[in-house]
């Protein structure tokens, strides 16, 4: 059974910087593409970033790009996010995410293609 857990959440003020954790265990990790993922309270699930299963290939929303990025440790099972100069907009629950894939460089962006989440870590970010 997957299992994917969250850490790094916390509060901070704009500007400033928090590292998220995932860890993974159930799974062969190297042969998963990893995403993370947030929701924002009254807000759907809206992907962040994705790192793809060989860590060599990262893509990311719009929103974050330049200032968060996405990493992996094969060795540990744990993928991680980098998020730096955050925004009063970044608060929300972020939720790590994997799927099974026989690409080793795709990057996967769409909530449905990914089947096993975590239970998330609250992010705010005050002004």
């Amino acid at each position: 059974q997957v299992q994917l857990v969250e850490s790094g959440g916390g509060w901070v003020q704009a500007g400033g910087s928090l590292r998220l954790s995932c860890a993974a265990s159930g799974l062969s990790f190297g042969n998963y593409a990893m995403g993370w993922f947030r929701q924002a309270p009254g807000k759907e699930r809206e992907f962040v970033a994705t790192i793809s299963k060989s860590g060599g290939n990262t893509c990311y929303a719009d929103s974050v790009k330049g200032r968060f990025t996405s990493s992996r440790d094969n060795a540990k099972n744990t993928v991680y996010l980098q998020m730096n100069s955050l925004k009063p907009e970044d608060t929300a629950i972020y939720y790590c995410a994997a799927r099974m894939t026989s690409w080793s460089s795709r990057c996967y962006t769409d909530r449905g293609s990914f089947n096993s989440w975590g239970q998330g870590t609250q992010v705010t970010v005050s002004s």
